[in-house]
């Protein structure tokens, strides 16, 4: 479901500002916008959860550590690049209705963000998560028990789910357009839960299909729609926007595996390698298998979905990925996925301030470092 670089899931893409359309990331509208909402989203998290925590305490002291340890995932880090999104889809409707709403139900889709995050390290049994430990381990730890620990990181994903619903209930959206605004969630959770079993069981033959349910629908899809569901959105501005986060969301997800494979462990949260151990089946690892033969291919193979695998076969299997012209394929597609997206807005009616922070985003979610 999550990517882990991005929000926590070294330039990985080595090539950036390639394209008609690259511009430089300072002077980018959707960055400025990004540093704006983090702060203003993080305060509200922090309230928000303080509030849980205080609520909670009645119940002992097992629900507090367990809410605590969701506390501490959600506060640690995040670009917060989902509320940042889910702003921009406001102000492509409206460059003049006050951002509240927007704020609001970014607190809604952070804690949304944390429950995926949870689970899906559990599943993928990575214990490190945005540069600390991540929730089923913390769990473990302060209960002194694998199995309870790893239980109660599942209820905490639980938990995390409940919480992002009860946020959004808070969001003052006009009558008309709130029912509409949960059906949106529910079905950005819908779809991410469905993307992470076609990648969990790993029998799709469409990756790219499976990015889009897995991380698009709650990444970029989803949060560009609910914002502009709560600023009042028609159907065909909304159609604007899925044309424009469809091929994003994709570009989104190979960034990401980029990341995975060759980013700086200080900079992506994650341990070295863990992608290739789990035996995540990437475009980017499966395109590398296509074109490897022989001792190549038998080094990639051999730590595919190997927890045993050791730091240098990881190493060597990384160059491998590189010396197959896989990764430098992969760039080319996301490439030409942000050329497509950005195609998409040409002739939409929005709003020039959301014109402006969508064509910021697209660059901003395919140049990423981090």
């Amino acid at each position: 479901m999550p990517s882990r670089s991005g929000t926590s899931r070294g330039d990985a893409g080595g090539r950036r500002g390639r394209g008609p359309h690259a511009k430089p990331l300072a002077s980018n509208p959707f960055v400025a916008l990004l540093q704006e909402v983090r702060g203003d989203v993080d305060r509200r998290l922090e309230r928000f959860l303080d509030g849980q925590l205080a609520e909670v305490v009645r119940h002992g002291p097992e629900v507090v550590t367990m809410v605590s340890a969701i506390r501490d995932l959600v506060l640690r880090g995040g670009k917060r690049l989902r509320p940042a999104l889910l702003a921009t889809g406001y102000r492509a409707m409206s460059a003049t209705l006050p951002l509240e709403p927007a704020l609001g139900a970014g607190v809604a889709v952070e804690l949304l963000q944390a429950y995926f995050l949870i689970h899906d390290d559990w599943m993928d049994q990575d214990d490190l998560r945005r540069g600390g430990p991540a929730v089923h381990a913390l769990l473990a730890k302060r209960f002194r028990s694998r199995r309870l620990g790893h239980a109660s990181g599942i209820l905490a994903g639980d938990y995390a789910a409940a919480l992002a619903t009860l946020a959004l209930a808070t969001v003052d959206a006009p009558p008309a357009a709130a029912r509409q605004v949960f059906t949106a969630f529910a079905r950005m959770q819908l779809d991410a839960v469905t993307g992470q079993q076609l990648d969990l069981i790993g029998q799709t033959n469409d990756i790219e299909a499976a990015y889009t349910l897995k991380t698009s629908s709650y990444t970029v899809r989803g949060p560009l729609g609910l914002g502009a569901l709560l600023a009042g959105a028609t159907p065909r501005k909304l159609a604007v926007l899925d044309r424009y986060a469809l091929p994003i969301g994709i570009a989104f997800q190979l960034r990401d595996d980029l990341l995975s494979a060759f980013g700086d462990p200080e900079e992506t949260g994650k341990p070295f390698g863990s992608d290739l151990k789990s035996g995540k089946r990437t475009v980017l690892l499966t395109t590398a298998l296509e074109r490897t033969r022989g001792r190549a291919h038998r080094v990639l193979a051999g730590v595919v979905g190997n927890p045993r695998a050791t730091e240098a076969e990881l190493r060597r299997a990384v160059s491998e990925l590189e010396r197959s012209g896989a990764r430098s394929a992969v760039e080319e597609r996301i490439d030409a996925l942000r050329d497509q997206a950005l195609a998409a807005l040409s002739g939409a009616r929005l709003s020039r301030d959301g014109h402006a922070l969508l064509e910021g985003a697209a660059r901003a979610m395919t140049e990423r470092t981090s």
